[in-house]
């Protein structure tokens, strides 16, 4: 359920980076536009600038190498969860056929560790059925909100959010989008094979341009399916009012494509520039394998980030339902507007003065 209702008492509001502008006439590049790609030159010029200064505010590598970590720790459940959802309606063996294709555009390391991970589940899988099959994919998600809680806690600070919601409705929203990942990527899996049968059927008519026809339809498959589950978490997973569709997909589509292009970049480095194997011995599969997870983050808050500073460039209502003034509209961000950019030791006044008076609110 919602809890964020608009209500006045956000009225007076200041962000770490922007001013209150509740009543104000404003006007500056991109104010009125109602949807990202109605924004000017000048306009992406300044949310770009934005974004550079406050990923350093934000410690946005710090950020980033703290979501590495749960995404550490919840991978092998993650991958637990899809397997045996896909053992609820078809056969495990299938499902990792179809993950060992996805795993090849990851480094070798990072491949090699999934690719056991996998065979272990999948083995253990096998011979459990029935309601012994749905405990265990329980404790499966389970282990796999560690990545969702992080991750929720990486928006807040992104989204300058303070969070407000119990800790019931927090685990079910972690839940809720560890869920959503899984079935993500389950729909990814399922879609390879049809592709694959497609692809066979349509070999006797198109020969060897088949190949590269599903290949590009693949890919694109792929994009739309990361853009959507990065979409999905970047509207759920802050506490506040969630944002329209359209406000969120620059920032999801720029972190599907860093995860790809960290994927083969990193994969290219560790191959041919960097001896991980000289430095760290027996730990460099681990330790390319975190790496890895570090620059994915990164590339995803980054488009989070970019979210954020899109919304505060606009003056127009960014939440979703009809369209409320700012201050009422239950998220800081589309509150507060702020054409400005500011300079680091403004970023930190502003946050000795907001530190100041949640210590006093406690004292």
């Amino acid at each position: 359920m919602d809890t964020h209702d608009g209500s006045s008492d956000r009225g007076q509001i200041e962000t770490i980076s922007g001013t209150n502008p509740v009543g104000a006439g404003m006007s500056h590049p991109g104010s009125d536009a109602n949807a990202p790609w109605a924004l000017s030159g000048r306009a992406w010029w300044r949310v770009i600038r934005r974004v550079w200064v406050m990923s350093g505010f934000h410690e946005l590598g710090l950020l980033a190498a703290g979501l590495a970590f749960y995404c550490f720790l919840a991978l092998t459940p993650l991958i637990a969860a899809t397997v045996m959802t896909y053992g609820l309606i078809g056969d495990v063996d299938t499902v990792r056929k179809q993950m060992q294709s996805i795993v090849e555009i990851v480094p070798p390391e990072v491949a090699h560790m999934l690719e056991e991970q996998l065979i272990q589940i999948v083995t253990t899988s096998r011979g459990v059925t029935g309601f012994a099959l749905v405990i265990a994919l329980f404790f499966a998600v389970y282990g796999g909100m560690r990545a969702a809680s992080g991750m929720i806690s990486a928006l807040n600070v992104i989204n300058e959010e303070r969070e407000t919601r119990g800790i019931i409705a927090l685990t079910f929203r972690a839940g809720g989008l560890t869920l959503s990942a899984v079935l993500i990527a389950l729909t990814g899996i399922l879609s390879g094979g049809v592709f694959a049968w497609l692809q066979t059927q349509a070999s006797a008519f198109l020969g060897d341009a088949t190949q590269t026809l599903f290949s590009w339809l693949n890919w694109t498959a792929a994009i739309l399916l990361g853009s959507l589950g990065f979409a999905l978490i970047m509207r759920y997973g802050p506490d506040r009012r969630p944002a329209k569709w359209r406000w969120l997909s620059p920032g999801a589509l720029l972190a599907t494509l860093l995860w790809m292009a960290v994927s083969f970049g990193f994969s290219l480095y560790v191959a041919y520039i960097s001896d991980y194997n000289a430095t760290y011995g027996s730990l460099s599969a681990i330790v390319v394998f975190l790496m890895w997870l570090f620059l994915s983050a990164y590339g995803v808050l980054l488009g989070a980030l970019l979210n954020a500073e899109i919304e505060r460039q606009t003056v127009c209502d960014t939440t979703r339902g009809p369209s409320r003034p700012p201050g009422e509209r239950g998220a800081v961000l589309a509150d507060v507007v702020d054409d400005h950019v500011p300079s680091l030791d403004d970023l930190q006044r502003k946050r000795n003065r907001r530190a100041d008076k949640v210590r006093r609110e406690a004292g």
